[in-house]
């Protein structure tokens, strides 16, 4: 019997009962780490979210609510912490997230046209995540690397001196 519910982002999904995948799926990761980190209280909060955050690629608000049922830890608490700190997001994200620093150096070193290079080379948006699933593009106000300015990060890589030339051809590197 298939049985039609929302899904992640609200959208239709056909559940197909056992062994569909969906939720059931989700459910499991985030049940493998609650239990490694069991005992759960409050104080583990941003590793859990951290490691929900990596398995899942973004945090599911029905994982978030499952895991706040489970741990006792308020579901307002944890949308605290995930507003307030921006590595974490409640949207699905890219395989790569692309970081272009703005602060002040970057900034007179050419920021502005490194920005505009990436997001023409991989067709997104400022905070956009491309069709293809395969980056999310962030403006962030400074990466601490101002001896590197214009910086751009990838993933965990910190990318430095740039031009718009070999800032579309790091990217070109990345599926």
């Amino acid at each position: 019997m298939t049985e039609v519910s929302k899904g992640h982002a609200g959208e239709p999904h056909v559940h197909r009962g056992e062994g569909c995948g969906c939720l059931a799926a989700d459910l499991a990761k985030a049940e493998e780490i609650l239990a490694e980190l069991s005992p759960v209280d409050s104080g583990d909060l941003i590793p859990l979210l951290q490691r929900l955050q990596d398995a899942y690629g973004y945090l599911p608000a029905d994982v978030l609510a499952e895991v706040s049922e489970r741990t006792g830890i308020p579901l307002s608490r944890m949308y605290g912490v995930i507003t307030f700190y921006t590595q974490f997001s409640t949207t699905p994200r890219g395989r790569h997230t692309i970081r272009c620093c703005t602060g002040t150096a970057c900034h007179v070193r050419g920021a502005k046209d490194v920005a505009e290079a990436l997001l023409h080379e991989v067709d997104v948006e400022v905070g956009g995540t491309t069709a293809d699933g395969r980056f999310t593009f962030e403006n962030v106000a400074c990466l601490g690397t101002c001896f590197l300015a214009p910086v751009v990060m990838v993933d965990d890589e910190y990318f430095g001196q740039l031009t718009p030339a070999k800032a579309r051809a790091i990217v070109k590197n990345y599926s």
